[in-house]
């Protein structure tokens, strides 16, 4: 290619474009370049995911690698990887998981299903993922938003919160109720209204995950 022409794709490249340079015959005239635009959402979503404790996010595209960093500068992410095809996604996953104890993919692209697959939890963006990658995926967000990753997130933790405290109240009141009934403390009448009592509190407490926002 001619110098000029070089340098004009190189420009575009280090500014966050791919570039498809158009020939006819032995003639070049002229260039396209293409650039992803970050949703306007990003930015904040990374922010919140930050704030609830997620301290490395990184990147998987098979984009132009210059096209990868600029995303990232302009969004706040940890680290971009581009120029990777599917295989290499997955490699990468790989290679993270040896990094750190858990990992989370989200993706909605085929070629991100293999990746997904081979994380800690796989997430799919449900109304824009395609059948594969929701058929991979752990966790479906339906719509496709990326405010729900955020959302989808806490409503884990604070599951896991109530599991932890259901499991608490109900070994407990077994705890209580065997020996009190073993040693004719409590007749056995009481004690399974006490039994009973306890499920519907365990009830109760799981049904203030429907409130959580």
């Amino acid at each position: 290619m001619p110098d000029d022409l070089i340098r004009q794709v190189t420009q575009l490249q280090q500014d966050g474009n791919t570039t498809m340079i158009i020939k006819k015959g032995d003639q070049y005239i002229g260039i396209i370049g293409v650039m992803d635009v970050p949703r306007s959402e990003a930015a904040e979503v990374l922010q919140q995911l930050k704030e609830k404790g997620i301290k490395k996010m990184i990147m998987l595209t098979g984009d132009n690698q210059r096209v990868a960093d600029a995303v990232a500068r302009q969004i706040g992410l940890t680290e971009a990887k581009g120029d990777l095809l599917p295989e290499e996604k997955v490699s990468a996953i790989n290679q993270l998981r040896k990094q750190e104890n858990k990992l989370a993919m989200i993706g909605d692209g085929v070629n991100d299903a293999p990746a997904m697959a081979k994380s800690t939890v796989g997430i799919a963006m449900g109304a824009a993922g395609s059948d594969v990658a929701l058929e991979t995926a752990d966790i479906a967000l339906m719509g496709n938003k990326l405010s729900l990753l955020p959302f989808a997130i806490g409503l884990s933790r604070k599951s896991k919160a109530i599991i932890r405290q259901n499991l608490i109240i109900s070994l407990g009141m077994v705890a209580i109720l065997i020996p009190l009934t073993i040693l004719d403390i409590a007749n056995i009448g009481p004690a399974v209204a006490a039994h009973e009592g306890s499920t519907l509190v365990l009830v109760m407490n799981v049904l203030r995950l429907l409130a959580y926002k």
